[in-house]
């Protein structure tokens, strides 16, 4: 069986990024989780909690604002899903992060 359809029916693809250039928004957001764990490895507990929860909430972001097929590796479900659930664990986490009393 062939497809008779002319060639000028056929929709070409969007030609994508290949490579890291492509997973700038997730390569970022772990950027910053990799530093807040640096931080709170040595002993800033709230300082790297808060970036933790700015790079989530990062991440939420971008997933909002970005295209699908710009979003790369941070598009899990549909767009609705994912910036819920990135946003309901940056605040989450902002809120835990206060929330924990300082040492004494």
């Amino acid at each position: 069986m062939t497809d008779d359809r002319p060639m000028a029916d056929v929709v070409p693809l969007r030609k994508s990024r290949t490579g890291w250039l492509a997973q700038w928004p997730i390569t970022l957001v772990l950027i910053g989780v990799a530093v807040a764990m640096v931080m709170i490895a040595m002993d800033y507990f709230r300082r790297g909690s808060i970036v933790l929860s700015a790079s989530v909430l990062l991440a939420a972001f971008l997933r909002l604002l970005l295209p699908d097929a710009d979003a790369g590796m941070l598009v899990v479900r549909s767009r609705k899903i994912d910036v819920l659930t990135l946003a309901v664990l940056g605040i989450g986490l902002t809120v835990f992060t206060f929330w924990v009393p300082p040492p004494s």
